[in-house]
Formats: C-alpha cells, structure tokens, sequence
C-alpha cells in the first residue's frame, strides 16, 4: 500500500492519473481529491535562445505546456504587456515567473533534475552561472556589425576555450556534471553548447569529455524526441 500511495503521489505530480487512496497509519486520512493540472504557458521569441533550457525541461518531464513563440515584428506591441518588459515569461494558473534561469530552476526542482541534496543543487547552480556568465558576455543587442563581430570574435577565440577547459576539468570521467544521474546543468551545457557550435564549429576539436556528455543529453529519449520535432531556427 505505501508503493502504492508514493507512485500515485509521484504521478499526480506529473499530472499522469488520478489516485484515491487511505493509509492505515493510526491515523484516518480521507481520500484525496481529484488532481487538476496545472495549465502552463511559456512566452519567448520564436527561437532557442533564452526559452530553450525550459523547453528541455518540459520535454523531459513530460509536462504539457503551450509554447506561445513571439515573432520580431510583433514584439514592440507586446513588449509593454510583459512584466519587466523582457521575456521569456512563464505563466502558471495565471502567476507569472520572468527570468529563464528562475523559471528553469522551478521546473527543476519541481521535476527532480535540480540536484538530490542540497549540496548537488548548489554545484548545478554554480555550473549553470559559470556557463550563463559567459553566454551573457556574447554582444547580441550590439547595433554596430563590425564593433559585433570584433567582440564575438574575440570572445569566442580567446574566452570561450578556458571555459570549456574548466567544463572539462570539473566533468573528469563522470558520466554527468553533478551528481550520479541528469540535471538540468547538464540540459544546459546542450543547450548553450549548441549556440556555441553554430558560431564556431571547432570548438568541438578539443576537450572530448563535454562532447560525450552533449551527445549524451540529446540521446536522452524525451530531449531526442523535442530536438527532432523543435521549429528549425538560427539560435
């Protein structure tokens, strides 16, 4: 009966069946009520960019959500309908999260990629700002092209290197960045990895190790399946 009652817990979590159930534990506990899904709707530019870490953890978690993708021309229109007019934003029954990470770190912890201690979710938060800190560096809003093209080159010939060697080191053999199974560190790494790539392929000649565990994410089933089926875009 407690297996019972812990996988019905752990699927109306996922929102996958409706259970009642009554513990004999000394103490009555009436049968719960039926679940009602949570409706989920993420806001973003019709591109990977900073919405794409949440669309991993939504495919991994199985969860459905509507993916409401803004196109360029539109965006002076809805800019001021937008809580601290950037997005992406995550609306939840009606509550709205803004920044990516923020978001990325709720659907984390709700859907156990977030690291298994205390400790775990720390690393996986210095891994994910140590990569966001240089991602955030790249000069996309940059209006002169030659000032851009100067910065990203530099950035990514002479920076982006020693962050992949750090990655390298602090990943070693392990078959994740943290801990014994995938967390969203590790969908994170795919995600701005792929960026990377896209700006400067060889990037990819040195330090294997981050490479195997990029393949690795994407030959996750449910990621496999999301990267197959994602609107082609740029970045």
């Amino acid at each position: 009966m407690k297996c019972f009652a812990e996988n019905c817990l752990r699927e109306r979590a996922l929102g996958q069946r409706n259970c009642s159930f009554s513990l004999k534990t000394g103490l009555h506990i009436p049968e719960t009520e039926s679940f009602t899904m949570s409706h989920y709707k993420l806001t973003y530019f019709n591109l990977r960019g900073r919405g794409e870490i949440i669309r991993y953890l939504f495919a991994y978690s199985g969860i459905k959500y509507e993916d409401y993708r803004i196109e360029w021309a539109d965006w002076s229109s809805i800019k001021p309908t937008i809580p601290f007019g950037k997005v992406p934003i995550l609306e939840i029954d009606g509550v709205i999260i803004h920044q990516s990470l923020a978001i990325a770190r709720y659907l984390a912890k709700e859907n156990g990629v977030a690291g298994k201690t205390p400790l775990e979710q720390a690393l996986v938060d210095a891994i994910v700002d140590t990569i966001d800190d240089f991602m955030s560096m790249l000069p996309w809003a940059e209006k002169d092209h030659d000032v851009k093209q100067r910065v990203f080159d530099d950035l990514l010939t002479n920076t982006a290197p020693g962050l992949l060697q750090d990655l390298e080191k602090f990943l070693g053999n392990k078959n994740w960045l943290v801990g014994e199974s995938v967390t969203w560190a590790d969908f994170y790494w795919d995600v701005c990895s792929t960026t990377l790539l896209s700006l400067k392929s060889d990037l990819e000649d040195s330090n294997p190790n981050i490479w195997v565990l990029k393949r690795r994410v994407q030959a996750l089933p449910a990621i496999a399946a999301w990267i197959q089926q994602r609107p082609k875009t740029i970045l």
